[in-house]
């Protein structure tokens, strides 16, 4: 068993295969998934699990370069989730949102029942 770190078996292998320069896009419970690009569902119910706690979890695990955010989100507690953990944070629309993430090479679906509670992370490297 994994002393930590993720421990959802399909989130774990589907992290786990991703590279420098993927894209992931951890998204609230609705949030539409772009055709083909695949899922891990997390949600149980409205809330659960928070988009705060799956982006710390991810972020104690992976290596992140950036996040693009909604011009929407601008405000909201969710931005303030992102923006407190990244150097700089990138905004575009939220149709563009939608629209970049059929590049995401996973989808990562919370129960979060905040508005525009989105993100499009990009993996980094830890060197």
């Amino acid at each position: 068993m994994k002393r930590g770190g993720i421990l959802h078996a399909e989130l774990n292998a589907a992290v786990s295969r991703l590279g420098h320069g993927d894209l992931i896009l951890l998204a609230d419970c609705g949030m539409p998934a772009p055709a083909g690009v695949p899922v891990v569902d997390l949600a149980l119910v409205h809330g659960v699990p928070r988009f705060e706690q799956v982006l710390t979890a991810l972020l104690d695990d992976l290596v992140f370069e950036s996040s693009v955010m909604a011009h929407e989100a601008r405000g909201t507690e969710a931005e303030k989730w992102v923006g407190g953990r990244f150097d700089q944070v990138s905004y575009i629309s939220h149709s563009e949102l939608k629209e970049l993430s059929g590049c995401a090479k996973l989808l990562i679906r919370t129960g979060e029942a905040t508005p525009y509670a989105n993100t499009l992370l990009t993996c980094g490297v830890p060197f």
